[in-house]
């Protein structure tokens, strides 16, 4: 079974808003872009974007796995994760922007080991990694369909959002650049955004029966 329509869009608008908050992977693609040109930031990003595909079957497993072995790990999870997401929510909002774009020197690689590069720098990062069993549990419909499936599905939406975002972001790094250095309260405010986010998400997690 598909994901509901209000499950679908309520997942999208979160995963929107949380991958266009400044961070590590995108102020990357943003670096990239701008010193190496739009097909090298496109490239990088795509990998990132794609790169959320391990973290989907990851989550999608160990989701399933606990809850069918062992309800009280699903539970510490449940409750591990919520925590977690309240803890980077107030990170995010004690941050003052990480709006800052850090040039990356050398040149003259080929696309495909870009796409490497950032598919790898994505895939290794522990920090996704507990982003993912932390997050897609929130926008499980209980008895709408198997809850490995359902998470599956949600990867695959973040992990598409993700790699168009990204490639339009390295397509548009010189002039996104130029705009956030200009801006610099534009980095608190999406950063703000996000950590409400996370917040709201946390304590639903944590307060869910």
């Amino acid at each position: 079974m598909l994901l509901l329509p209000e499950q679908f869009l309520g997942f999208l608008v979160a995963a929107v808003v949380i991958t266009v908050s400044p961070g590590p992977d995108n102020l990357m693609v943003l670096g990239f872009g701008m010193s190496r040109g739009r097909a090298a930031g496109i490239a990088f990003g795509l990998g990132c974007g794609f790169g959320c595909l391990s973290h989907t079957l990851l989550a999608a497993l160990g989701v399933s796995a606990l809850i069918a072995a062992s309800p009280p790990a699903f539970l510490a999870l449940r409750l591990g994760g919520g925590l977690y997401l309240v803890w980077l929510g107030l990170r995010a909002w004690r941050s003052q922007g990480q709006a800052r774009v850090a040039t990356v020197r050398g040149g003259g690689e080929p696309l495909s080991r870009l796409f490497a590069k950032g598919l790898l720098a994505n895939a290794i990062n522990p920090k996704v990694v507990l982003f993912f069993l932390s997050f897609l549990p929130q926008f499980i419909v209980a008895g709408q369909a198997h809850a490995g499936w359902q998470t599956a599905q949600l990867g695959l939406v973040f992990t598409a959002q993700a790699a168009l975002l990204f490639g339009l972001l390295g397509y548009f790094s010189g002039s996104v650049g130029q705009w956030l250095q200009r801006h610099a309260r534009a980095g608190v405010w999406l950063d703000r955004l996000a950590g409400t986010i996370f917040v709201a998400l946390g304590v639903r997690m944590i307060v869910a029966r």
